[in-house]
């Protein structure tokens, strides 16, 4: 019986692929290096590089990913720092990045809510995405630390500039106004679901719970201070806060909700407690995120439009750019998205 190289103890290595093929290691390691496919000169025919993954395949040969690494200065990796891991909006972020990392050969690591300067310091990566830099100095010094040892970086931030890394700006609180004034369309007894803390700024700096205010006196309204109630950065926190909120001795009729997320739990905590949405209260949230249409009844939302497949595609193709191309500003405008949850005409605005 002819020997299995798949059993043997022994890890296959370059050289055994390219005795397997019939070709150079050279020739093996250039069609790993994913430059393949040119029958010009400049490359490996397609038939030759075809028997090449044939062999690597008979023989279960993985290529050696540092290796790679020191060959070529490109790791195959793009990394994420996520905030918040559990709220929708980043796992969109997520899941946009790895579908469009995938059409190009590159793996999708994910730090959740973590030292991302540390993790980026242990971690070979092709491009770092980062959603909550921090404006205080010691952010800045890590960014600039990271930029002079050569990582190329794509940033979440609707206040930093370029500085040798690329900026997602998406500026939340023109679309917070629109919220607000779609609520006051209709609505005078609005609520505000908002981020522990952001009442404590609310003095001194500008949050997604400013506009809140700010459009309520415009229309010359005091709201009820019971209708502002805060969550933690969890689903839990946010559902048990739409409770308070609707449960009190007077309901506002509608809630602007500082998320998506908290929007949903205000959605859910309407129905468990009887009452019908948009009729009995209106629900809007911030971020227009694909859970806005599974929710029933649909979220109207406010948010930036095809926002995750045009970020993922900003941020692979730093990931692949060359280390000479300028670091850019991507602006990402944001409109209303209308769903049922504030329409008293739509037919899915039922009590589910």
């Amino acid at each position: 019986m002819p020997h299995d190289e798949r059993h043997t103890r022994r890890r296959p290595t370059l050289r055994m692929v390219a005795e397997r093929a019939g070709v150079s290691t050279a020739t093996v390691s250039y069609v790993f290096s994913g430059r393949a496919g040119s029958a010009s000169g400049s490359g490996v025919a397609e038939a030759t590089a075809a028997r090449v993954l044939a062999a690597a395949e008979e023989l279960n040969y993985r290529p050696n990913r540092a290796a790679r690494a020191m060959r070529t200065g490109r790791s195959g990796m793009i990394q994420l720092s996520l905030h918040m891991l559990s709220d929708p909006w980043s796992l969109a972020v997520a899941a946009a990045v790895n579908v469009e990392a995938n059409q190009h050969g590159l793996t999708t690591l994910i730090l959740a809510d973590g030292d991302w300067h540390a993790a980026l310091d242990r971690v070979e990566s092709d491009v770092a995405y980062l959603d909550g830099a921090g404006l205080d100095p010691e952010s800045g010094e890590k960014l600039a630390d990271l930029v002079e040892r050569g990582q190329r970086l794509v940033v979440f931030s609707e206040t930093l500039e370029p500085e040798g890394f690329d900026v997602i700006r998406s500026d939340a609180l023109p679309g917070c106004v629109l919220a607000m004034d779609h609520l006051l369309e209709k609505h005078s007894a609005i609520g505000c679901l908002t981020a522990a803390g952001a009442v404590q700024l609310a003095p001194t700096q500008t949050t997604r719970y400013t506009p809140y205010l700010e459009r309520m006196a415009a229309h010359g309204l005091d709201p009820d201070p019971a209708w502002t109630q805060t969550y933690a950065e969890t689903q839990s926190s946010a559902f048990a806060a739409a409770v308070r909120l609707l449960s009190g001795p007077v309901r506002p009729t509608a809630v602007y909700a500082t998320t998506d997320f908290a929007a949903i739990a205000a959605i859910n905590a309407a129905h468990m407690l009887g009452l019908r949405v948009p009729h009995d209260v209106a629900v809007i949230g911030i971020g227009n995120t694909p859970d806005a249409r599974l929710v029933a009844p649909t979220l109207t939302t406010v948010g930036p439009t095809d926002f995750y497949a045009r970020q993922a595609r900003i941020i692979v193709e730093r990931a692949l750019a060359d280390d000479l191309e300028p670091a850019r500003l991507h602006d990402f405008p944001w409109s209303l998205f209308p769903g049922d949850s504030t329409d008293l005409d739509a037919p899915g605005a039922r009590l589910r």
